[in-house]
């Protein structure tokens, strides 16, 4: 199945899919036949190219159509050869070279934009830094330091805590000793 090979207006394609595709372009082109009328200049003359700037016709099938309405412009409604543009082609003929044409690299079109760039990375990474020293330097609890603040705190609130029932033990024993006085 792979070798059968499938024609269509006389040319042989080596895909089903290719055969498919002209014999969608013989239906366009019939309907253009059809349909164009071939003494109004200018309506051909746009077909033609509009045919083009769609790529319309992508197949042998299609090309020789074109070629047809290139030369009917040309030969019979006496366009000059200048007047018509030419038929793109949009294949590789010579099968020998595998090579794909190489895109051209574009320019940098907007050489300050580098610049601009590298100094707004340095900003952002010298922000980072301030941000990081002021974390790990205010006494306020965030991600960084939060156990050690919360230890602190509660250290002093024991600290207090000690403080004051030494100082109210000390009362009651005055207190005391004045009660047993009296």
């Amino acid at each position: 199945m792979a070798d059968e090979r499938v024609t269509a207006l006389g040319y042989e394609f080596a895909c089903l899919d290719d055969a498919i595709l002209a014999q969608s372009e013989i239906k366009k082109i019939d309907y253009l036949k059809a349909h164009l009328d071939r003494g109004d200049a200018d309506t051909v003359k746009a077909l033609y190219d509009k045919a083009i700037d769609e790529k319309f016709f992508k197949t042998p099938v299609g090309i020789g159509f074109l070629t047809e309405m290139r030369e009917y412009l040309i030969d019979t409604l006496d366009y000059s050869e200048d007047e018509v543009r030419s038929i793109p082609l949009y294949m590789f003929y010579d099968t020998t070279k595998k090579s794909t044409p190489k895109k051209e690299v574009k320019k940098q079109e907007h050489p300050g934009l580098l610049f601009t760039s590298i100094v707004l990375n340095i900003a952002l990474i010298v922000a980072v830094i301030i941000m990081f020293w002021i974390a790990t330097h205010t006494d306020q609890p965030n991600i960084l330091n939060y156990e050690t603040v919360i230890t602190d705190k509660y250290a002093t609130w024991e600290q207090e805590l000690t403080e004051r029932e030494t100082a109210v033990r000390q009362a009651e024993r005055e207190l005391g000793l004045q009660n047993t006085e009296e």
